[in-house]
């Protein structure tokens, strides 16, 4: 039901002059967002935007041109040189001049018919490319533009560069761009007046206009008004369809979960720490949730070890008060059995059940778990992805923890959702996440930030390491050990690779086990789940003290008394990942360490990386400059579910306009909901052209 007004602009590229189906596979390869060539859209080429552009606006005579320089010249020409027949490699030569001296114009495998028109001598023409000048003679190689003096309208003073791939030249890409252009209707605005007046923003047409057709070089700057608008219509796209995902989660209605305060107060009674600030302010913040007829959405950010776990749990008391159960999804084996050891022993000094739930339960013991959620006796369950199967059943489930969401689809979510009515749902992540992507990638949830380090969390000592200092490191660790400390040591890769020249966790798990012995560990993402837990259960009971490992150590695994953690080849890893890996130490009573094990020489990014990790310890800073140092698609993992992926918006140069779209997005639905005035007509344009699709269809299906 996509309206007739977008029509032209939805039929596929193969519709446009010269684009058959072979062009329209290469130039899917540099469109935004997820086509092939079958079906790509002629809407896909309009966002398809120059990175750069030439200027052809210098005019210097040729003895003033400098080498290497892109130039525009008035020239007359003089003579052909044609190649001596036979002779390929030779290229053929036109010699023109102006009144500061001559030049030879160069081609190679030339058609001479075809130069002899372009070029007739004793005619004044106007030639742009890139100057060169051998032993103190100027050449131009293969110019980009030829034009007769008369046509010089025809040559564009500045001219914008497209992303390209292999097969694909600019010229029909940009003949195709201009088409797409052509076939733009005149549309309705989406955008606020008063909006675009006070940002000084051109309309959606003449911004698209500017960016494909620029007149000077701030045209083309994500700074500039043209991007900026934009910019602004994608994220209010996707602000607007999260807020409607969000209004239709809700209108499923929740429920108030309340009660006495009893086994809170148990549960509290049962902790060996007071609550530091933040946690008290987000245990405040979801009880008011819980307490609202509305439906919880909220998503509980906190730094390594800031107390998400007991926030959690709080929240899953209060759920229990008011006789319904709770779950908590976590996206690994070892970390659902590390929760439940964590929250078993507390829930049941308040009286509450407790079970586990993973692709590991088989038989009785997986019918005896399933008969306790079914009947309620179990109060909390925590798992896996197991627990979305269909035979799993609650007797009442109220609410959902999912547990690093970003290793979750919203679909995921969804289906755990239908095993209860509408149950309440608290998202955690250990991952810092910058304001700006929380509100990407998270716009359909409020957000509590847990900011403060719990009493007793020490600082971590952080140290940069070149791998030539590896025997000194290794000496320093055997002196470790025999004072009782434990060391994680992580590797990028498990195995050897032929493709990356590094150390591989066997490798490492090999040399230190021939200086160590039994006192080294091995754990990796392609052991069973019983072996990694076996090994991660022999280093937490001391049968190994050095566990060599990959990122499976990442999150959440808590072993009070480890102390140091050699990270190897550090240069590898991402800023949050390292800041994850680091937070495994500083756990107990113990000073503990960080070494940073790099292999030199250091990429300007690789070093800044390091740099900020030594100096700070703030995960939340840490978060900000990575999103400076890597942009947001790789932040959260590489194109992971719930990952924006924008197709013209820049977080880095856009964030300011992420907020503007989300008050704009809210104000909208509080006074439209169903999208039904003249702006919310416009507005539906907006979400069809961004491929927001999905969200008209949850407004028809109420």
């Amino acid at each position: 039901m996509r309206p007739a007004l977008l029509d032209p602009l939805f039929a596929p590229v193969t519709a446009l002059d010269g684009v058959g189906p072979r062009l329209a596979a290469l130039m899917a390869n540099v469109a935004p967002g997820d086509v092939d060539g079958a079906t790509m859209r002629i809407r896909d080429l309009l966002f398809v935007l120059p990175h750069t552009l030439i200027d052809r606006r210098e005019r210097p005579g040729i003895a003033e041109a400098a080498d290497g320089a892109v130039v525009t010249l008035t020239l007359r020409v003089d003579r052909h040189q044609p190649a001596p027949r036979g002779r390929g490699n030779v290229p053929y030569r036109v010699f023109a001049h102006d009144e500061t001296g001559e030049i030879a114009l160069t081609f190679f495998h030339a058609k001479g018919a075809w130069l002899e028109r372009a070029l007739p001598v004793g005619e004044t023409v106007l030639v742009s490319g890139r100057m060169q000048w051998f032993n103190g003679r100027p050449s131009m190689v293969h110019p980009d533009h030829i034009v007769p003096a008369v046509e010089a309208d025809a040559l564009p003073p500045v001219e914008p560069v497209y992303p390209l791939t292999a097969g694909l030249s600019p010229k029909p890409l940009r003949k195709a761009v201009l088409q797409a252009l052509e076939r733009l209707p005149a549309m309705p605005e989406w955008l606020d007046a008063a909006l675009l007046r006070a940002r000084g923003l051109p309309g959606f047409a003449a911004a698209l206009d500017t960016l494909h057709r620029p007149r000077a070089p701030d045209d083309l700057s994500p700074e500039g008004p043209a991007w900026r608008r934009l910019a602004l219509d994608e994220l209010l796209a996707g602000q607007l369809s999260l807020a409607l995902v969000r209004a239709r989660m809700r209108r499923l209605a929740g429920r108030a979960l309340t009660g006495d305060g009893r086994l809170v107060a148990a549960l509290r009674a049962a902790l060996a720490y007071r609550l530091t600030g933040a946690q008290e302010r987000a245990t405040a913040e979801i009880a008011a949730d819980l307490a609202s007829p509305e439906r919880m959405l909220r998503l509980l950010q906190g730094d390594v070890g800031s107390g998400k776990t007991v926030v959690a749990l709080l929240a899953m008391a209060r759920a229990a008060e008011a006789g319904a159960q709770a779950v908590v999804m976590a996206p690994t084996e070892i970390l659902a059995r590390q929760h439940h050891a964590t929250i078993a022993p507390l829930a049941e000094r308040a009286g509450l059940e407790t079970v586990v739930l993973t692709g590991r339960e088989k038989g009785r013991e997986r019918a005896a778990v399933l008969a306790a959620l079914a009947s309620g006796a179990a109060h909390f369950a925590i798992g896996t992805h197991a627990l979305f199967q269909d035979d799993v059943r609650f007797r009442d489930l109220g609410l959902i923890v999912v547990d690093e969401q970003h290793r979750f689809g919203v679909h995921q979510r969804l289906a755990l959702s239908a095993k209860g009515r509408a149950p309440d749902m608290l998202v955690m992540t250990a991952t810092p996440i910058p304001r700006t992507l929380v509100l990407s990638a998270f716009g359909d949830m409020d957000v509590s930030r847990l900011d403060e380090k719990p009493a007793g969390r020490r600082p971590v000592h952080t140290v940069t390491l070149p791998v030539e200092r590896l025997e000194e490191l290794v000496a320093r660790i055997g002196r470790a050990l025999d004072e009782g400390q434990k060391v994680y040591w992580i590797c990028p890769l498990v195995e050897e690779s032929a493709e990356v020249r590094v150390t591989s966790a066997e490798d490492r798990f090999a040399a230190l086990q021939a200086r160590f012995g039994a006192q080294v560990g091995l754990v990796h993402g392609r052991m069973a789940a019983r072996e990694k837990d076996a090994a991660m259960a022999a280093f937490k009971a001391g049968d190994t003290r050095i566990l060599v490992g990959t990122t499976v150590v990442e999150v959440g695994v808590d072993v009070p008394d480890a102390t140091i953690i050699v990270i190897e080849h550090a240069e590898r890893f991402g800023l949050a990942q390292l800041h994850q890996l680091r937070g495994r130490v500083g756990r107990g009573e113990r000073p503990s360490s960080c070494v940073l094990l790099y292999k030199p020489p250091l990429g300007e990014v690789a070093r800044r990386r390091l740099e900020v990790l030594r100096e700070s310890d703030d995960g939340f800073r840490i978060a900000e400059e990575d999103l400076r140092l890597r942009g947001e698609g790789e932040l959260l993992g590489t194109r992971q579910s719930g990952t924006p992926g924008f197709w013209i918006a820049r977080l880095d140069a856009h964030g300011d306009l992420l907020e503007v779209a989300r008050d704009d997005a809210r104000l909208i639905l509080a006074r439209d909901p169903q999208l039904e005035s003249a702006r919310g007509e416009a507005l539906r344009l907006l979400l069809y052209l961004f491929g927001r699709d999905a969200a008209i269809q949850l407004l028809r299906a109420g």
